[in-house]
């Protein structure tokens, strides 16, 4: 990550909360999609999109390298989703939560 002075970082958390209240407005599938598409590099959407079904994959208790195995992503990363999975902000939990009601 970039190191920033404190007035930088102040803004930086300031863009940070607009981020999340422009997601907010959003309203369809297709406009979250649109958004991602123009707010993420094709590699860092592809990322995003593992991290998100590799949590779902150890949700269902599946082991690492069965989740390697179907995915394609590599057991350092999958420990790195199951770490914010059980320590995290509790936000993968909650959206999948929410995604299977």
């Amino acid at each position: 990550m970039k190191q920033h002075n404190d007035q930088q970082l102040a803004s930086l958390k300031a863009q940070a909360r607009s981020l999340y209240q422009a997601f907010l407005t959003l309203e369809s599938e297709d406009e979250v999609r649109q958004f991602l598409l123009d707010l993420c590099t094709p590699s860092e959407l592809e990322a995003i999109v593992d991290r998100w079904w590799t949590a779902s994959l150890l949700e269902q208790g599946r082991s690492y390298r069965e989740i390697s195995e179907i995915t394609g992503v590599s057991v350092t990363t999958i420990g790195r989703v199951a770490r914010f999975l059980n320590m995290g902000e509790g936000g993968y939990r909650l959206a999948l939560r929410r995604e299977r009601t």
